[in-house]
């Protein structure tokens, strides 16, 4: 074997201008294909963690059916308190679980005693809260980067629409369970970007607030949102959390909870599997690159060395080495051409850090992209440009051993 890697190695360095040419372009797909995943996956990674560490959390659990319905944000479908503190003894046990917060929504209208318009406002734990989502404090441009009873923050489309400054005081007016209708007055003390762009209109005040301007005898829990410590296990964890919340029944026997991670709550999750599709095609078209240039370079071996291919059979070479000579000139191709793609892959990765890749996502703004190349990316690549190269090489090498060796001599 190690003769035939020697031979193969001599052969290839025999034609200099043909091996760097289809070296040259495996490297640059190589380097292309790190390059984008790179890109693109760092580029997703930081749109999911502005998702669901400014908004959604990692995942979420609700009563069942409230999903469903929740354009509406009905509080017929809340969490009793009963229902809440069983939700809060699985999460408090739950290896996984960083943190939660229960959050108490409704709809409303804002006024500035002068105009009024809808809102959706989230009645929170404050500290609960801001662990699970800790970009949180960081959409809020005006103000405190805290929340006290009797304060409200608002989004930046209700505050420029109304003219509401820091300070000012608004009612927020809301309609309760049984139909009647309540007000509280509250004082702006902070002012929040939307992550998701300028049509964003939650607002966000104390839930004990909430539960007084519905008029509820307890705070109930519309949804609570969790943040898990390795957000890599998200898919094992929303299984786990569903086969422990499924035991808890309603008097029809069906599951009273319902478990949803961030990408069934978020439109922009089909963004993110548009780049995943969008990366598998970049790949594919490596393979092309790889499987057309090593297959042209074999076959053009083959037509050039036929006269060599039928010397070494006459003196007594077995058609499995000669075979195995053309497959190794194939996939010696396709280590060179990987190794080095991933050298210049890697370099051109660190330069585009060097320099820095800024962008707007939602409202905000100049967001630092840090490309990064995860070391099962380079093995992928690597792999699926070696074993493209050998399954190249396959046609041409026995095309070479099917050779009769009296015609090849005759071969001018």
């Amino acid at each position: 074997m190690i003769n035939l890697f020697k031979i193969a190695i001599r052969n290839l360095i025999r034609y200099k201008r043909r091996t760097l040419l289809t070296a040259s372009l495996i490297t640059i797909g190589v380097v292309f294909v790190l390059v984008f995943v790179s890109i693109t996956g760092s580029f997703k990674a930081m749109m999911i963690g502005q998702i669901t560490d400014s908004m959604l959390g990692h995942l979420q659990i609700h009563h069942k059916g409230y999903v469903a319905s929740i354009d509406n944000l009905p509080l017929n479908l809340n969490m009793k308190p009963q229902a809440y503190s069983k939700i809060a003894m699985v999460l408090t046990t739950f290896p996984q679980v960083e943190a939660f917060s229960p959050r108490l929504k409704f709809g409303g209208m804002f006024s500035n005693f002068a105009e009024t318009t809808n809102i959706r406002l989230n009645g929170i734990i404050p500290d609960r809260e801001f662990q699970t989502v800790p970009l949180l404090t960081s959409r809020i441009s005006e103000g405190k980067k805290t929340l006290s009873r009797g304060e409200i923050m608002i989004p930046t489309l209700l505050a420029k629409g109304l003219k509401v400054k820091i300070g000012d005081a608004v009612v927020v007016v809301a309609t309760n369970a049984d139909g009647s209708v309540n007000g509280k007055q509250f004082i702006v003390s902070g002012i929040l970007e939307s992550a998701t762009g300028p049509g964003g209109r939650d607002g966000y005040i104390h839930i004990d607030d909430a539960t007084e301007v519905l008029r509820m005898p307890e705070a109930e829990v519309s949804e609570v949102a969790i943040r898990l410590k390795d957000f890599s296990r998200l898919p094992a964890a929303v299984r786990q959390l569903e086969n422990k919340v499924s035991g808890e029944i309603n008097k029809e026997g069906r599951p009273i909870f319902e478990v949803h991670s961030w990408e069934q709550l978020s439109p922009f999750f089909n963004i993110a599997r548009m780049i995943d599709v969008m990366t598998f095609f970049i790949k594919i078209m490596l393979i092309a690159i790889v499987l057309i240039s090593i297959m042209n370079v074999m076959i053009m071996a083959v037509y050039e060395r036929i006269r060599e291919i039928g010397t070494i059979a006459a003196i007594g070479t077995l058609p499995g080495k000669i075979r195995s000579m053309f497959i190794i000139e194939g996939f010696c191709l396709g280590v060179v051409g990987a190794i080095i793609g991933d050298l210049i892959g890697i370099a051109v990765v660190l330069i585009i850090n060097l320099v820095g890749i800024r962008f707007d996502f939602g409202q905000q703004q100049g967001l630092l992209l840090k490309a990064t190349l995860q070391p099962s990316d380079l093995l992928t690549v690597s792999i699926i440009v070696i074993v493209v190269a050998v399954a190249a090489s396959l046609q041409p090498a026995i095309k070479a051993s099917k050779m009769e060796p009296i015609e090849a001599l005759r071969h001018v």
